[in-house]
């Protein structure tokens, strides 16, 4: 067997892995990733007992640096999402993953069994997965990084490396096979071309960028005042049809808000009949009703997006029409957008006239729900193609 074949193989799932830490890193800095917090603390814990109990029972393997370049990478990026503002209560579907990479640590600790506390750990890789795959379902530009590419390759490398091994067992092929599957899951959900590298990296006006293709463009909004408080205006002209921004936040059952979120002051969105949008703590939270607004939410598989639904000028302020989102039909609201037809009342979508809702509908400017599916299918295709292009 050549000893040059599996230092290079070696060598790529260490680059690799190394390089998707960085880039998932610098997304997160960026904000261009929202990933999820629960999984990247049980990845934090899980990831060292992974690498112990990996080295207990490969001893010779040489992909257990892989391993710990893993486990110390996980710890800091759940150090950086803790900086980046408070933790929310984790769910129960979050307990219940974090109760079973926890019960690896124990068998571990306790018992010192190697060999089942690693077996253990290789079927909480999974579990551990189900918060971010379950957050990507539900909005798959929040985890839109070239870093599950990278740790596929990585993890298709440390195979390379396992199989060219004598000391291969069960074990060592369990875990990567199971990470293997978890990383080119995630990848597939997030879309294969967020590896190419002409859309993430590059070198422009004399300096070299990273992630430039998902970031959003500087200087695009300012935050002013009107009689009803903060609002967005624009600080450079959009034009009909063009993307605006899109729109954040934690998605909740509306029956399970939790209670500091609730009140009129907050900001939230009626996704499903069931489900709501919470506020993101960004710009998009900002952005006012009107009753005769130059901009409408479209939502679409990769998220949900405000859309310019005519030219919006420099310096003008940007507004939607709350209404085209609820369905709740005992809420209202005052209206004082001051527009020459204001309603006087934001209420359910229901409460618009006829042809101001047919307005809506044929533009794909309401949410899912309150579609009627003969007249969105043309619309969504042209925007899904727009975007990804």
């Amino acid at each position: 067997m050549p000893p040059a074949a599996p230092s290079f193989w070696f060598l790529l799932a260490v680059a690799t892995s190394l390089a998707a830490y960085v880039l998932y890193g610098i997304g997160l800095r960026r904000r261009l990733v929202e990933p999820n917090r629960a999984s990247w603390l049980i990845w934090s814990a899980a990831a060292a007992v992974e690498a112990a109990t990996y080295t207990a029972v490969n001893p010779h393997g040489p992909q257990a640096w892989v391993f710990l370049l893993s486990a110390g990478a996980c710890l800091l990026v759940t150090l950086a999402i803790w900086r980046r503002g408070a933790w929310d209560r984790p769910t129960a579907d979050e307990l219940f993953c974090m109760a079973a990479c926890l019960a690896a640590l124990v068998l571990w600790l306790a018992f010192r069994s190697a060999f089942w506390a690693h077996m253990l750990v290789v079927a909480a890789v999974p579990v551990s997965f189900w918060p971010t795959w379950a957050s990507t379902w539900a909005d798959r530009t929040r985890e839109r990084s070239p870093a599950w590419g990278l740790w596929t390759i990585g993890d298709l490398a440390t195979l390379i490396v396992a199989t060219r091994s004598e000391s291969g067992g069960m074990g060592e092929y369990a875990y990567i096979l199971v990470e293997l599957a978890c990383h080119a899951g995630m990848w597939l959900m997030v879309g294969l071309l967020t590896i190419n590298p002409l859309r993430s990296l590059g070198w422009r006006n004399g300096r070299f960028f990273v992630l430039d293709a998902y970031a959003p463009a500087d200087n695009l909004f300012r935050i002013g005042e009107t009689h009803l408080g903060k609002a967005v205006y624009a600080a450079q002209g959009f034009a009909e049809g063009e993307t605006i921004i899109r729109f954040t936040g934690r998605r909740f059952r509306a029956d399970r808000v939790p209670s500091d979120l609730s009140g009129r002051a907050d900001r939230f969105v009626q996704v499903t009949p069931d489900t709501v949008m919470g506020p993101s703590g960004r710009i998009d939270d900002l952005i006012n009703h009107s009753c005769a607004p130059n901009a409408g939410l479209r939502f679409l598989s990769g998220g949900v997006f405000l859309i310019a639904v005519r030219a919006i000028a420099p310096g003008e302020e940007i507004a939607w029409d709350y209404s085209t989102t609820m369905m709740a039909s005992d809420w209202q609201m005052l209206c004082q957008c001051g527009a020459p037809d204001c309603r006087g009342t934001i209420g359910n979508f229901s409460t618009l006239p006829p042809e101001r809702q047919e307005w809506y509908r044929a533009r794909n400017l309401v949410a899912p729900y309150l579609r009627r599916s003969d007249t969105v299918g043309g619309w969504r295709e042209v925007e899904l193609a727009r975007l990804s292009g």
